[in-house]
């Protein structure tokens, strides 16, 4: 786990835009903290975690696939953007067309995984959920999965949520099956970046 952070964080400076920008944050946070003025130096660390943070959200985006099934995916709404708040990196990729769509998200420090977790490990959560929604594994880890019904169209979408560590994965398709999200799912390098956001 260390070798991959290390391999990262050396890819990451070896970046030209990125180097710069992280010296230029590491100058002020230093110069900041010589001066007593904590809170710029910590203002300025921060910054240079976002930097790091959308760094490996477009390395993340490259281990998704080009194609879930028959979606390709829409190479223009790939969106990577660093923390807002207390959420950490926020990565968006979407598949397919408007009749039928699949978009998958991935929250670093996301603030539903506690509940998400309580959901999920504890049964009488879980027990008192409508019959629209269930407990399900991807990839050797525990995730629900909620279905929903258009009462307009009558057509059915499913929302999957998969927590690992601080990172919470969720897929969304309309017009689908279940056998579909979760084969969906199971097309999503969950391990590898797993690995990468822990």
């Amino acid at each position: 786990m260390k070798t991959l952070s290390l391999m990262i964080f050396t890819a990451l400076l070896s970046l030209g835009a990125f180097a710069q920008n992280f010296d230029k944050q590491a100058n002020v946070a230093k110069t900041a903290y010589a001066s007593g003025k904590l809170e710029d130096s910590r203002f300025a660390l921060q910054q240079m975690l976002n930097e790091v943070d959308i760094v490996v959200g477009k390395e993340v985006l490259k281990l998704l696939p080009a194609k879930i099934e028959t979606s390709a995916s829409n190479a223009a709404h790939d969106n990577v953007s660093g923390a807002t708040g207390f959420i950490g990196v926020l990565i968006h990729r979407d598949y397919g067309s408007a009749d039928k769509t699949i978009n998958v998200d991935l929250i670093n420090n996301s603030p539903l995984i506690t509940s998400l977790n309580a959901i999920l490990s504890l049964p009488l959560i879980g027990a008192a959920s409508d019959g629209n929604q269930k407990r399900i594994k991807v990839n050797g880890y525990k995730g629900l999965l909620q279905k929903q019904i258009n009462s307009d169209t009558n057509k059915t979408s499913y929302e999957l949520q998969l927590p690992f560590g601080s990172t919470l994965l969720t897929v969304k398709a309309d017009n689908t099956t279940e056998a579909q999200i979760l084969a969906y799912a199971n097309a999503i390098p969950v391990t590898e970046i797993a690995k990468m956001l822990q």
